[in-house]
């Protein structure tokens, strides 16, 4: 709940003009819903995408103060956040209905961009059982050709906030090595999963060189256009190209 739609234009005009000679990698934003107009007009025409960081699970409906796929689309979006460890907790969103959500956003050809994390830091053993868990909750009834649309990002829930603290590599590997072996069993290796808390521009190096991690998901480090650049213009490691 940051950036208002009178403060966005600049923070996007930042973050357009500084990464417009990046061509090597897929780079996106998703402001709260108020802003995405203004998404829509500063980076239209631009290589980065937008999107929205919720939607609701029917198409329309009497649904007060929800905001449904259709209307996204119609705003430019092309993902949507689904299943922030914030929207769990404070709104009681269950896999379940995240699912139903994520069938919406596939109904509308958005990517839905789906967060799993577990609550409590522990062995990375038992956090990749919880993350399979969720994944066969929200995606056990998708096919491989469904799951080639979507994007995963691991977020440990004890790893978001402010004074909260990244992951550690070796943890990370282990977690996304479990959900790479999950999506490959479904005929989905092309699912980029990436990892998301605390990330920043001194640990954003050591994560994206971590076997298994596509990208990064960047939330509190973001709010400064500056260090958002820094993070997305980082050369991306040898074998990546």
């Amino acid at each position: 709940m940051n950036l208002l739609p009178s403060t966005a234009p600049a923070w996007l005009d930042v973050v357009r003009r500084e990464t417009q000679g990046i061509t090597d990698r897929d780079l996106f934003v998703i402001p709260p819903f108020p802003a995405i107009f203004v998404a829509r007009e500063v980076l239209g025409g631009s290589r980065i995408r937008w999107g929205a960081q919720d939607v609701h699970e029917d198409d329309a409906g009497a649904h007060t103060g929800d905001v449904s796929a259709p209307m996204l689309v119609d705003l430019g979006c092309t993902i949507a956040e689904i299943g922030h460890s914030e929207r769990r907790r404070d709104h009681c969103e269950d896999d379940r209905r995240i699912a139903a959500k994520v069938r919406a956003a596939l109904r509308w050809g958005l990517t839905p961009l789906v967060c799993v994390g577990e609550r409590t830091p522990g062995p990375s053993k038992a956090a990749a059982a919880f993350i399979v868990g969720q994944l066969d909750a929200t995606f056990g009834s998708l096919t491989g050709a469904d799951l080639a649309r979507v994007v995963v990002a691991y977020e440990p829930v004890w790893a978001i906030g402010a004074g909260a603290r990244a992951a550690a590599p070796s943890h990370v590997t282990e977690v996304h090595l479990a959900i790479r072996r999950w999506l490959d069993g479904l005929g989905a290796s092309a699912t980029p999963v990436l990892y998301g808390g605390s990330v920043d521009q001194t640990n954003a190096p050591d994560l994206l060189a971590t076997p298994a991690v596509d990208g990064v998901f960047v939330g509190r480090s973001a709010l400064d256009p500056a260090a958002f650049v820094a993070i997305a213009t980082l050369p991306l490691p040898a074998s990546e190209g």
